[in-house]
C-alpha cells in the first residue's frame, strides 16, 4: 500500500504528496503540510488522518466546505479513486504501489504583455490538411515519415486509453516525439475560459511549474488561432513579457484543441535552444494531433463528468436527512445528543423545512427505533376526530361509534409520536395532552378506566407559539412541557450549499422509482436552482425535481424541465420573486404577444416559433399551457 494524494488541478496540479503515519493538513496558511495558495480555501481548510488501515478526511469548519466525488462532507473515510475538491484544487486519493502514468507538473499564467512580431497564425476551423501535405515533404529525409508514423500512432492511442490524465500525457509524448521541445504543457479550460487543470513536463520528463503568458492564451483562445512565434526575443514589446524573458525562450507554439462545444484547451510547447527551432512543419502536424486529442478529450471529460454526477446521485440514495452547511451540521449535532434520551422534543421550523424527517432521525437513532413510529398531522383533522386519532373511544361514545377505537398514543406504545403542527390543537385538547406528558396517561373518549404508556413525543410547529400564548390560544404549561428541548430547523434559502446534494438526492430517488435513467443536471439548471430563494423550503425543491424528471427527455435535467418560478428568479436575477400583482400580470401580458407574434410568423409551427424567441421547444410548450394560450393559438 502506497497512500498518496494526486493534485489533478489547482495550483499544485501535477504534484504527488505521499500520506504516512502523521496527519496531512490542507489549507492556504503556510503551516499546513500542503499549503494550497488559493482564496477559496481556508487557512486550515481541512486534514487526512491515518487510522488503523484507513485514511479519514475531515473537514476543519472551512468557508467553503470540503467536497468528495461533488459532494459536501464533514468527515469521509477515503477509498482509491476518491476525488477530494478544495477550493479550486482537485486531488485524487490513491493507494496502488506503482503509478504507470508519470506525474505532471503545472503551469501558472504570467499576466504581463506578450507581443511577438514573426509568427504564423493558423484558425482552428479552417482545414489543416492542405498544410500538413505541402509541409511535411520539404522537411528532412526521413521526417516526414516519421511524423506521419507518429500521428497515426498516436491518433489510435488517443481514442483507445481510458481517462483524461493519460490522454494529456501521450498527446505530450507526441510534442516531445516530433518536435525539438524543451518544455510542453497542455492546459484545460473550464466554461469560462480559465485553466481547470495543468499537465505539464520538460524535455527529461521531470514535471515542474512553469509560467504561460496569459495574453497568449487569450490571443489563441478567443481568436480560435494556432500561433506560431519565432525568434521571440527579438520582438519588441517582449521586455513586458516576464515568463520570455526570464526563461531567454526562442520560440514556441500555442495550439487550441477545438471541441464541438467550444475551445478545450490549449496545446503550448516553447525552446530555449537557439539551433533547435519550432517551423510550420512542426506547427502543422501538431495543430492536426490537437484536432484528435480534441475530439477524443471532449468524449473523455464528459464521460468523466456524467460519471461523477452518476455517483452523486448515487450517493444522494441515502434515506437519511440530506445536508453538509454548518446550520446542518448544528442540527446533526443535536440530534445526535437528543436521541438517546426520552425527552420531549420541540422542532420548530417553515413549512417543508424537514420536520418530519427530523422526527424520524430522533427515533431512528435512539433506543427505541425498534419499536413504533406514529405521525398525526394535528392541522388536517377537526376537534373531534383529532380526539379520537388520539386518544380512541369506546364503542357508542358518540354517534357513529359503533366500535371500540384504539388511538394513536396506544399504537405508539413504547415508540414515539410525532405530533406535526401541534399548535392548531384546540384548548380543551390541549388539557388533555398535558396529563399525557405529566402522568403518561389517558382515557379513551366515553372511557372511564385510564391506559398507561410509555411514549416519547416529538412535536412541530411553524407557529408563533409565544405569540399564542398572549394571545390565549396555547396553553403556557403545555408550551413549557413540549419545549423540553428546541431545535428549529433552518430554511432551505439559508443553506443554500445543500441545494445540489438536495436536488441530486431527489432526482437519483424518483428516476429510481420511475425506471427513468437520469445522469443528474446540467451546470446550468444546477445555477437554476441556485438561484430561486425556495419559499417552499426542502418540499418545493422536491416537488421541483419531481416535475423536472417526470417531463425531461433527456438523460440531463436541463433549465427548460424546471418550473416556470424557477426560471424567471434565474434570468430576472432577483434574489427574490417580485411581490406586485401588478408587475407579474404586464410581464405575462408582454409574453403573450410575444408568444403570439412569432407563432403567426412561424405559420402556427410551435417548433418554429420557439427557434425566433431563442427557447427550448419544451418551454414554449410550457408557458402556452401556463399561459392559457392554447386555444387562442388554434384560431391563428
Amino acid at each position: 500500500m502506497n497512500p498518496r494524494l494526486l493534485a489533478v488541478a489547482g495550483p499544485l496540479a501535477g504534484s504527488t504528496f505521499d500520506l504516512a503515519a502523521d496527519p496531512v493538513s490542507l489549507g492556504r496558511h503556510k503551516d499546513n503540510a500542503l499549503q494550497i495558495r488559493d482564496l477559496a480555501v481556508s487557512r486550515q481548510h481541512c486534514v487526512v488522518t491515518p487510522e488503523g488501515d484507513r485514511f479519514v478526511l475531515r473537514d476543519l469548519e472551512s468557508r467553503h466546505g470540503t467536497f468528495v466525488n461533488g459532494l459536501p462532507v464533514h468527515e469521509r473515510t477515503l477509498a482509491p479513486g476518491d476525488q477530494v475538491q478544495v477550493g479550486g484544487s482537485l486531488f485524487r486519493f490513491e493507494t496502488a504501489e506503482t503509478d504507470p502514468i508519470p506525474p505532471a507538473g503545472g503551469a501558472l499564467l504570467d499576466d504581463t504583455d506578450y507581443v511577438a512580431e514573426s509568427t504564423v497564425h493558423w484558425s482552428v476551423d479552417a482545414p489543416r490538411l492542405a498544410a500538413l501535405e505541402a509541409v511535411l515533404p520539404a522537411a528532412a529525409a526521413g521526417r516526414a515519415e516519421r511524423d506521419l508514423a507518429a500521428l497515426v500512432q498516436a491518433s489510435e492511442d488517443l481514442h483507445a486509453l481510458p481517462g483524461t490524465e493519460p490522454l494529456a500525457h501521450r498527446l505530450l509524448d507526441l510534442v516531445f516525439a516530433v518536435a525539438p521541445a524543451g518544455r510542453a504543457a497542455l492546459l484545460l479550460l473550464d466554461r469560462e475560459g480559465e485553466p481547470e487543470a495543468v499537465f505539464a513536463r520538460d524535455q527529461r520528463g521531470r514535471s515542474a511549474p512553469f509560467p504561460v503568458s496569459r495574453t497568449l492564451l487569450r490571443q489563441a483562445v478567443d481568436g480560435r488561432i494556432t500561433i506560431l512565434a519565432a525568434d521571440v526575443l527579438c520582438a519588441p514589446g517582449l521586455d513586458q513579457a516576464a515568463s520570455v524573458q526570464a526563461e531567454r525562450l526562442r520560440s514556441l507554439l500555442a495550439i487550441p484543441l477545438a471541441g464541438p462545444d467550444g475551445i478545450l484547451g490549449l496545446l503550448y510547447a516553447d525552446t530555449r535552444e537557439s539551433e533547435a527551432r519550432f517551423d510550420e512543419g512542426h506547427l502543422a502536424l501538431l495543430a492536426a494531433a490537437g484536432r484528435l486529442a480534441a475530439l477524443a478529450l471532449g468524449n473523455q471529460r464528459r464521460l468523466e463528468w456524467l460519471e461523477g454526477e452518476k455517483r452523486r446521485l448515487a450517493a444522494a440514495l441515502d434515506p437519511g436527512m440530506v445536508g453538509e452547511s454548518p446550520r446542518m451540521k448544528e442540527v446533526y449535532r443535536l440530534l445526535a445528543k437528543v436521541a438517546p434520551t426520552a425527552s420531549t422534543v420541540l422542532l420548530r421550523g417553515e413549512s417543508g423545512s424537514g420536520k418530519e424527517l427530523a422526527a424520524r432521525a430522533l427515533h431512528d437513532a435512539s433506543p427505541r427505533n425498534g419499536r413504533p413510529f406514529v405521525a398525526i398531522n394535528c392541522a388536517t383533522l377537526s376537534e373531534t376526530l383529532l380526539e379520537s386519532e388520539l386518544f380512541g373511544h369506546e364503542k357508542g361514545a358518540f354517534t357513529g361509534a359503533v366500535e371500540r377505537k384504539i388511538g394513536k398514543l396506544e399504537v405508539a406504545d413504547t415508540g414515539t409520536v410525532f405530533l406535526d403542527e401541534v399548535g392548531e390543537i384546540p384548548p380543551n385538547l390541549q388539557a388533555k395532552l398535558l396529563r399525557v406528558l405529566e402522568e403518561r396517561e389517558f382515557e379513551r373518549v366515553g372511557g372511564t378506566r385510564p391506559i398507561r404508556v410509555d411514549v416519547r413525543l416529538v412535536a412541530a410547529t411553524h407557529r408563533d407559539l409565544e405569540k399564542a400564548i398572549r394571545e390565549g390560544t396555547f396553553r403556557a404549561d403545555l408550551y413549557y412541557r413540549l419545549s423540553v428541548i428546541t431545535l428549529t430547523l433552518p430554511p432551505l434559502r439559508d443553506r443554500r450549499e445543500d441545494i445540489p446534494l438536495l436536488a441530486s438526492h431527489f432526482a437519483a430517488r424518483v428516476a429510481r422509482d420511475l425506471g427513468r435513467p437520469v445522469a443528474g443536471f446540467s451546470p446550468e439548471a444546477r445555477a437554476c436552482l441556485q438561484r430561486y430563494p425556495w419559499p417552499g423550503n426542502v418540499r418545493e425543491l422536491r416537488n421541483a425535481v419531481e416535475r423536472a424528471v417526470v417531463l425531461g427527455e433527456g438523460e440531463l435535467i436541463v433549465p427548460e424541465d424546471l418550473p416556470e418560478t424557477v426560471l424567471e428568479t434565474a434570468q430576472g436575477g432577483a434574489g427574490e420573486p417580485t411581490a406586485l400583482p401588478q408587475y407579474h400580470a404586464a410581464v405575462n401580458d408582454y409574453k403573450r404577444r410575444l408568444i403570439v407574434d412569432a407563432v403567426k410568423e412561424a405559420r402556427g409551427n410551435i417548433s418554429k416559433a420557439a427557434v425566433l424567441l431563442g427557447l427550448h421547444p419544451n418551454y414554449l410548450h410550457r408557458l402556452v399551457t401556463n399561459l392559457e394560450l392554447r386555444a387562442a393559438l388554434q384560431d391563428l
